[in-house]
């Protein structure tokens, strides 16, 4: 049953830029602490997470319908990340090099970046956290701050020449016009765009082992990832195996699609009706274009953004709507004749992951 959670403000191009001030001003007292303390912050900020572990991870599947496990997944790999950064606080080693010069060395030193302006593709529910750690040590809150907003607020932070890196997390069209506008200003770039994963199945393969696999990759958070697997390349003579093999192992979760926050569901919705519209449309293109649907291709007749698993063949390798990344759970099945063909098939997509 959907339903309202709560209400957020988005904010403004003027609430961004109090943010970035705050975070230069952080800066200038941030810099000064010492690695090592840094480190110990990030501890707190990871034990502060692993205190409310279930809790958060049930906001993440509220918010996002991921189902459970996934929801406190989630939350599990910031609390790792936390981990590894302690560690690395104390290991910041710059190298000692031999100088052209008689008596003399070159040393490296790692000094702070700066601000980091960060575009997420998920909202992640736990600035109240960081920010109590941050309270506790006597640091800025200008340290972490949080703006939602829209392609305004966005804009304005690519372009800023305040903000030192731009990390940005998305499609390869959007990404692609980041970097071009970070680069005009000789800022810095992460970038983690789109994919579009692909399974090779080799005629000696294991097929107990390909076929949950192959489920676990497609069907994960409904599709809905940059990892997914949206491509199995399979080998000629145990083509036909496959195809069945995977269809039926889809079968089985039909009647575990539903309710994220149940213990029983596999699959969650799609994160919104939007979602929905672009898993119909590439559906509808697949059968235009001569593809077969050999399992799922429906929406479900149930309330929320709930869509059957899709299992399409009889599409050319190099098909549009095989090369282009649908945030939904479709697999194209593709047929191969041999490792070598599978490989060359499976490097024409442009995604960038």
């Amino acid at each position: 049953m959907r339903q309202y959670l709560f209400q957020i403000q988005n904010g403004t191009v003027e609430d961004y830029d109090v943010a970035v001030q705050e975070a230069r001003k952080a800066y200038e007292q941030w810099c000064e602490v010492p690695s090592p303390r840094r480190g110990e912050i990030v501890r707190q900020i990871g034990d502060k997470l692993r205190s409310q572990l279930q809790n958060l991870g049930k906001l993440v599947s509220m918010e996002m319908g991921k189902i459970s496990a996934e929801g406190v997944g989630e939350v599990q790999e910031y609390i790792d990340i936390c981990d590894y950064a302690t560690g690395l606080s104390r290991s910041l080693n710059g190298q000692i090099l031999p100088s052209e010069r008689s008596g003399h060395a070159l040393l490296e030193q790692w000094n702070p970046l700066g601000v980091v302006g960060v575009i997420s593709a998920f909202n992640f529910p736990c600035a109240v956290l960081v920010e109590s750690v941050l309270k506790k040590n006597n640091l800025p809150g200008g340290l972490c701050s949080l703006v939602c907003g829209e392609a305004d607020v966005g804009q304005a932070l690519v372009k800023d020449k305040r903000v030192n890196l731009v990390s940005f997390t998305g499609s390869t069209e959007i990404g692609r016009i980041v970097g071009q506008q970070v680069q005009q200003r000789f800022g810095k770039l992460l970038l983690e765009l789109g994919g579009n994963n692909a399974i090779i199945v080799n005629d000696d393969a294991d097929l107990d082992m390909v076929v949950p696999a192959t489920v676990f990759a497609a069907v994960g958070t409904a599709g809905q990832r940059c990892t997914t697997t949206r491509r199995l390349l399979v080998h000629e003579s145990v083509y036909d195996s496959v195809v069945e093999r995977v269809k039926r192992a889809y079968a089985q979760f039909e009647s575990r699609i539903g309710d994220p926050l149940e213990s029983n569901t596999i699959i969650g919705p799609l994160h919104n009706e939007v979602a929905v519209m672009k898993f119909k449309a590439a559906v509808a293109e697949a059968i235009a274009n001569g593809g077969k649907v050999e399992y799922g291709g429906k929406v479900l007749e149930k309330e929320g953004n709930f869509v059957l698993p899709t299992i399409i063949t009889n599409l050319h390798h190099d098909d549009p709507v095989i090369l282009r990344e649908t945030f939904a759970p479709i697999l194209y099945v593709i047929k191969v004749k041999n490792l070598d063909e599978a490989i060359r098939f499976n490097n024409e997509v442009s995604a960038a992951s």
